[in-house]
């Protein structure tokens, strides 16, 4: 039986991963902070879909919740086909507003533990020479936004250099950038969200739905929807200086976890 191992996976697209991998037959790995909202997505979907969903509470901010994620990903008695790393949050305030100890602990979880679990999991597929890794970012990564948007450019030019490292090897990465969510990201952080279009919000399910048919067909970047494909596209037409005044004045915070 093939095996997903999802990082926040409880809540936003990290849930929509879950059900939709579930519905697909994959066994699961659950992993996240709270250990009953685990236990209770896991009975959830292993009665509605008939998989086994295992738990694994971790927090990707401390050293003991990646080393946790890290040692199941390598064990080579039950493998791991599927890593999507989905954990993530959002801060509200600007730059020297916030906390500098809030913002190291999001470079942790962005950028620390997505390139050790990605190394963890790579190293084993290599090994069996299939396997894949979905880093999810944003459209945030596009645009300047501070150590959120730096964070997740980050991602996006570590997963694509190392999809290019890795290729002929039977490991695919993809990196998923989707624009606003509804999920509770922006609750969790406090922020609000009544300056944001309607038309610029995007389901989950479907999102998910799009970045594993991009996955499927190969795509290293995945930004699953049209209306963001063409907005992003005309990013590169706008100045850095005003693209950035543009940004800052939208807010903190631009595409969800």
């Amino acid at each position: 039986m093939t095996t997903a191992l999802i990082t926040g996976s409880t809540a936003g697209l990290g849930a929509a991963f879950a059900r939709r991998l579930a519905a697909s037959g994959y066994d699961l790995v659950l992993v996240a902070r709270t250990a009953e909202r685990l236990h209770e997505q896991a009975a959830e979907l292993h009665e509605r879909h008939g998989v086994e969903a295992s738990v694994l509470p971790a927090d990707l901010a401390t050293e003991e919740g990646i080393t946790a994620v890290e040692k199941r990903l390598g064990d080579a008695g039950r493998p791991v086909d599927l890593l999507v790393n989905n954990a993530g949050f959002g801060l509200k305030g600007r730059f020297l507003q916030v906390a500098l100890a809030d913002e190291l602990t999001m470079l942790k979880v962005h950028c620390e533990a997505v390139l050790r679990l990605t190394t963890a999991a790579a190293g084993a597929m290599r090994e069996r020479s299939r396997g894949a890794v979905v880093n999810v970012a944003s459209v945030a990564a596009f645009v300047p936004r501070g150590t959120y948007g730096a964070s997740k450019a980050w991602v996006v030019q570590f997963t694509q250099g190392v999809a290019k490292d890795l290729a002929g090897s039977g490991v695919r990465l993809m990196v998923l950038c989707p624009g606003f969510v509804r999920t509770e990201f922006h609750e969790r952080a406090g922020m609000g969200t009544d300056n944001i279009p309607g038309w610029m919000w995007l389901n989950a399910d479907k999102v998910v739905a799009a970045g594993l048919r991009d996955l499927r067909r190969g795509r290293t970047v995945s930004i699953p929807d049209p209306r963001y494909k063409a907005l992003m596209g005309a990013t590169k037409l706008v100045p850095r200086g005003l693209l950035g005044r543009v940004s800052t004045g939208a807010g903190r915070k631009y595409g969800p976890q």
